[in-house]
C-alpha cells in the first residue's frame, strides 16, 4: 500500500477511534446533566464519523433516544421525574416533530445562497442554528446558577405546552433531543429542582428522539451496525453518568452545564463559519 494510503487509513482509523470513545462522554453528560448527549452526538457523527449532516440528525435521535430511555429509568426508581410536566412537553413536542421532520427540513434547499463567496448550505445553516441556540441556552443556565428549590408557580398550561413544541422543532430540525432548552425551561419557567428537571428532561428526550426516528424511517438507508454500536457505548456512559449524579450537589450541575454548553457553542460556530 502506497505511503500516502497508508496515511490516509490510520488518519481515519483514528478519528474513528475517537469518536467511538467519544461516544461514551454522549452518555454521561445525559445521566450527569439530562441534557448535552445530542449537543456531542450530531458533532461527532458530523466531524468524527464523516456523517452526512442530515443523516447525522437521524441517528443522532435514535442515540438519544435510545440512551435517554435508558437512563431514564434509574431517575424513576428515586422519585426524580415529574410525569405530568414531561406529558405537558412531550405531546406537543411529538407533533412539532412531525411536522419539522415531514414538511420543514425537506424544504430547506441543499444550496441557500453565497455571501462574499462564502457559501451557506443546508448543512451550515443546521450546525449554525444548532450553535446559536446552545449559546442563548448556555446564558440563561450560567446567569441563573443557584438550584431554585421552590415549588411550581402558576405557569399557564399554554406557556408549557409552547415551550414543548418550540422544542420539538429543534428536535427535528438537527436531531437534538433539546435537553439544552428542556432544562432551562424546567427549572427558569416551572422552577424545578436541577435533578427532577433532569430525570424529567430524560423522559421528554427519549419520546422526543425516538419519535422523531420513526418518522424518519424510510428517508435515508440506516447503517444499523454502526448505529448500535455508538448506542450501545452511549448507554455505557449513560449508566456512568447516572450513577455519578447521585454523588454530585444539584447546586453545580446547572452551572456546569451552561458552561460546557457555551464552549461547545462557540466551537462550532467557528468550525461552521471561519474554518471554512
Amino acid at each position: 500500500m502506497p505511503f500516502g494510503l497508508v496515511l490516509i487509513f490510520s488518519s481515519q482509523n483514528k478519528m474513528e477511534i475517537t469518536g467511538y470513545s467519544a461516544s461514551i462522554l454522549i452518555g454521561i453528560s445525559l445521566g450527569l446533566i439530562g441534557g448535552g448527549g445530542s449537543i456531542l452526538t450530531v458533532p461527532v457523527l458530523v466531524y468524527l464519523f464523516a456523517v452526512d449532516t442530515v443523516l447525522a440528525t437521524t441517528y443522532s435521535l435514535f442515540v438519544v433516544g435510545s440512551t435517554s430511555l435508558i437512563g431514564s429509568f434509574s431517575y424513576f426508581k428515586k422519585g426524580l421525574i415529574d410525569l405530568k410536566t414531561a406529558i405537558y412537553f412531550g405531546l406537543p413536542s411529538i407533533v412539532a416533530v412531525f411536522l419539522t421532520r415531514h414538511f420543514i427540513l425537506p424544504a430547506i434547499p441543499d444550496h441557500i445562497t453565497n455571501i462574499g463567496g462564502f457559501e451557506i448550505s443546508r448543512p451550515i445553516l443546521l450546525m449554525v442554528f444548532f450553535a446559536v441556540l446552545m449559546l442563548f441556552a448556555s446564558y440563561s443556565m450560567i446567569k441563573n446558577n443557584a438550584e431554585d428549590h421552590l415549588k411550581h408557580t402558576q405557569t399557564s398550561i399554554l406557556s408549557v405546552v409552547g415551550q414543548g413544541a418550540a422544542v420539538g422543532v429543534v428536535t427535528g430540525l438537527i436531531g437534538a433531543g433539546g435537553g439544552f432548552l428542556i432544562i432551562p425551561a424546567l427549572v427558569n419557567l416551572l422552577k424545578l429542582p436541577i435533578k427532577i428537571a433532569i430525570g424529567t428532561s430524560l423522559v421528554v428526550i427519549a419520546v422526543n428522539s425516538l419519535a422523531g426516528f420513526g418518522f424518519s424511517l424510510g428517508q435515508s438507508p440506516i447503517h444499523w451496525s454502526f448505529l448500535l454500536t455508538v448506542t450501545g457505548i452511549a448507554i455505557i456512559g449513560i449508566l456512568i453518568g447516572s450513577y455519578l449524579s447521585s454523588k454530585i450537589d444539584g447546586k453545580k450541575l446547572k452551572p456546569a452545564f451552561g458552561w460546557f454548553v457555551l464552549v461547545m457553542g462557540i466551537y462550532i460556530l467557528i468550525k461552521e463559519t471561519l474554518l471554512k
